[in-house]
């Protein structure tokens, strides 16, 4: 006999990775909560960077922006919804599920900050894209053409062409879709350039920098989706 007392087993702990992943999950997760009411509501701990109202305007590019592109992205949204039952191409059906998510949140962020800045969703006398008429000329349209007939802003698919894309399947459904794609990301990005000069809010901005440069990184997949299936972009 040593005398020793015998030690108690050790209760298994957590790893530390597991802990720390969790932990910056949390504070990212607080800090965007954080911005996105800081941005809504003015920051009153910092001192103000602008002579800018703490709240967007009704016809502010931060409002117009924030309206016009929730729109957009909604037929992006609906676009994608409708090819993937007309093919079954993996790679077209990826992009889609890709395009249709990653939109989709970004539409609820931007009604989001509407809602908090207490603005409509819709302001019947204003005409889409106005609010970039300070940097796209008239209209907002200088930068990326007018839209086409029969569409709501430049990019934007008609109802004839969105009713193409769901007759079609196999092939024709992924060119078209592409195409249509393209022209819609297009017309996204030059939006989202749009605000991303000309917005306010910080993290308006920074969104909108970011959907420019994933569209931009999308447009070239897209190009060479289409060259693989014997077709090219549009115009």
């Amino acid at each position: 006999m040593t005398g020793r007392t015998p030690r108690t087993p050790r209760t298994p702990r957590t790893p530390r990775t597991y802990w720390a992943a969790g932990t910056a999950v949390l504070l990212a997760l607080l800090f965007a909560a954080a911005a996105t009411v800081a941005a809504a509501n003015g920051d009153a701990g910092a001192p103000p960077r602008t002579a800018a109202p703490a709240t967007p305007g009704l016809h502010s590019p931060d409002a117009g922006f924030a309206r016009d592109m929730a729109v957009h992205h909604q037929q992006a949204v609906e676009m994608s919804f409708i090819v993937r039952d007309r093919t079954q191409d993996e790679a077209v059906r990826t992009l889609a599920f890709d395009i249709a998510n990653t939109q989709a949140n970004q539409r609820g962020m931007l009604l989001g900050w509407l809602d908090l800045w207490g603005l409509p969703k819709v302001v019947a006398d204003e005409p889409p894209m106005s609010w970039m008429g300070a940097s796209g000329g008239h209209g907002g349209h200088a930068e990326h053409g007018a839209a086409q007939p029969g569409a709501l802003m430049p990019g934007m698919a008609t109802k004839e062409e969105l009713e193409q894309l769901g007759a079609a399947s196999g092939r024709d459904a992924e060119v078209l879709f592409l195409q249509l794609m393209t022209d819609h990301h297009k017309g996204g990005v030059a939006m989202a350039e749009g605000c991303a000069r000309q917005c306010a809010t910080p993290v308006e901005r920074a969104l909108a920098q970011g959907m420019a440069d994933a569209q931009r990184s999308e447009l070239t997949l897209m190009a060479d989706m289409l060259g693989k299936r014997g077709a090219a972009p549009r115009g």
